[in-house]
């Protein structure tokens, strides 16, 4: 339980001190905020937790997969100033991309 506390009050450190530095030092602070902290931070957190390298390895690579299929979500906002949609249209066309991606990045995994 402890560790479990500690995993959050890391957490919510990392995004507290993001944010603050950000005001700081934007540059310094978006390059923290864009690296993969979370998977970084989970992976050694599972391994800690069942002491498996071949659970983290598969692990990784399931990230490995779905971090790029995660971006379709951003797609329809790329194209928002051509198709003239609202926010919301925009917003739920991400969702269901990332849905496909899901399925795709499900497709995927059954070989790795």
């Amino acid at each position: 339980m402890i560790f479990a506390v500690f995993k959050v009050v890391l957490a919510a450190f990392i995004i507290v001190f993001t944010s603050w530095l950000s005001g700081k030092r934007p540059e310094l602070a978006g390059f923290i905020t864009a690296l993969p902290l979370i998977s970084i931070l989970a992976i050694a957190y599972s391994y800690i937790d069942y002491q498996s390298i071949e659970i983290s390895a598969k692990y990784a690579k399931s990230i490995i997969v779905a971090v790029p299929l995660s971006l379709l979500f951003f797609v329809p906002f790329f194209f928002a100033d051509r198709i003239g949609l609202n926010f919301w249209v925009i917003y739920a066309m991400g969702f269901v991309l990332l849905a496909i991606g899901y399925l795709i990045h499900s497709f995927i995994m059954k070989f790795l």
